[in-house]
């Protein structure tokens, strides 16, 4: 799957930097967390230092405003997803940044409506096909 597999992440460009990082950031531990084959290797170099790799596939970042971002999540969790279950949607609601805890995340989240939330970024993979008719439009945050 991964030869197919493309990933993106959007963000609010509105947001202050530090936001926006946290966001992405957030974003990826959520996307590497449902795919773990975007990530879960190591390498070693000569002297015998080995890490753990950040990514395996590029990882553009997007800008889209928080109302287009609520769309297009809305629009990815309306699309089945017709392969092997190798998709993943990851979302930062506005609200979350209120809470200090996932504990109450968690508690939180069921009582809410991700049609009517702010997001403030979201993470999607999956097939490219499927990717670029989600992101095709947006910009590359700058």
């Amino acid at each position: 799957m991964t030869q197919d597999l493309r990933l993106t992440i959007v963000v609010n460009p509105d947001l202050p930097l530090g936001l926006i990082a946290n966001t992405a950031g957030a974003i990826a531990i959520g996307l590497g967390a449902r795919l773990p084959a975007l990530a879960a290797r190591q390498l070693t170099d000569r002297h015998d230092r080995t890490i753990d790799i950040s990514s395996n596939q590029p990882v553009p970042v997007l800008q889209a405003d928080a109302a287009v971002i609520r769309a297009l999540l809305l629009k990815a969790l309306a699309q089945p997803d017709k392969g092997a279950g190798e998709r993943a949607v990851v979302p930062f609601p506005a609200f979350a940044r209120s809470l200090h805890a996932y504990a109450e995340y968690e508690a939180a989240f069921p009582g809410r409506d991700l049609g009517e939330e702010s997001i403030d970024g979201l993470g999607l993979a999956g097939p490219e096909k499927w990717i670029k008719s989600l992101t095709g439009s947006l910009k590359l945050l700058r």
